[in-house]
């Protein structure tokens, strides 16, 4: 059986450009049906992993600290999350999700119909492999990331 032609890696990026367009665009909406802005909405998935000093936060965000302290300062108003003093290094901010910041960004998460959908119509096994192939790409190697 005779090969098609190959997918360079050009290819891949458009595809993974509108692959994450779709996704941001759907996570948008679902962030603003709880109030929230989609960096907001951010802060409260990364911060669902456990808790954070705010530095980290804003170098995982890709944004300047002042900003994290403004996202806080926001999700702190509403309950969502809760700061606390490093028993390292009292100079650090730890963020914590709080118990309706989880609710809050699981509800984010469930109201990400299109997304969703789209992932829903993978079998099993396909789903499966996209998970391994995008870990592998982009968890296995944060070296890469970096450059």
């Amino acid at each position: 059986m005779a090969e098609g032609p190959r997918v360079d890696t050009t290819q891949l990026m458009e595809l993974l450009s509108v692959s994450l367009g779709a996704y941001y665009g759907d996570f948008t909406l679902a962030a603003a049906s709880e109030n929230l802005t989609a960096i907001q909405g951010k802060a409260l998935t990364v911060l669902r992993r456990g808790p954070i000093a705010m530095r980290a936060l804003a170098e995982y965000m890709a944004c300047d600290a002042s900003n994290v302290t403004g996202i806080t300062d926001r999700l702190e108003k509403r309950g969502l999350v809760r700061r606390e003093a490093s028993a390292s290094d009292r100079r650090v901010t730890n963020l914590i999700i709080t118990v309706e910041g989880e609710r809050v960004a699981d509800a984010i998460r469930a109201k990400m119909h299109t997304t969703r959908e789209a992932l829903d119509s993978l079998d099993a096994e396909d789903r499966d492999r996209l998970y391994a192939l995008l870990k592998r790409v982009f968890v296995a190697r944060p070296a890469a990331r970096q450059e």
